[in-house]
């Protein structure tokens, strides 16, 4: 016979299974650091940014329908006007992103965004995209 049989070693010390055992731990560790837990932190943020919607927010739903919101009903539901007249009634898990926050009571409005410098909404609507360039 060309072909020797192999024969298996002798079952020995446990450090064959800890190195054996040890890329796969490895994996889940990269996983949990580079998968999950950034996942667990995104969910968190959008649950907090759900429940802190309120009136006056424009907020886009999971199908991408762009609204104000006109009234909290309850811990659920949000009714949004999506045109003049027309609104809505919208589960509040469905909501995916709030576009822009309402503005503060009107004595304090005018007042913020000029002592912060930016210029608010305003100076981003007159200027756009192409006024930080012109500076």
């Amino acid at each position: 016979m060309l072909i020797s049989p192999a024969y298996a070693q002798a079952a020995g010390g446990g450090s064959d299974f800890f190195v054996t055992l040890m890329p796969l731990v490895l994996i889940f560790v990269v996983f949990y650091f580079l998968l999950i837990r950034p996942q667990q932190k995104r969910m968190k943020d959008h649950k907090a940014m759900i429940n802190a919607v309120r009136r006056g927010d424009t907020v886009v739903t999971g199908g991408g329908i762009v609204g104000k919101v006109s009234k909290v009903k309850d811990d659920e539901t949000v009714q949004i006007e999506i045109a003049d007249g027309i609104r809505i009634n919208v589960i509040r898990d469905t909501l995916s992103s709030v576009r822009s926050k309402s503005e503060p009571a009107a004595g304090q409005g005018d007042a913020k965004p000029a002592a912060a410098g930016g210029g608010g909404e305003q100076g981003a609507k007159a200027g756009g995209l192409f006024s930080k360039l012109k500076r």
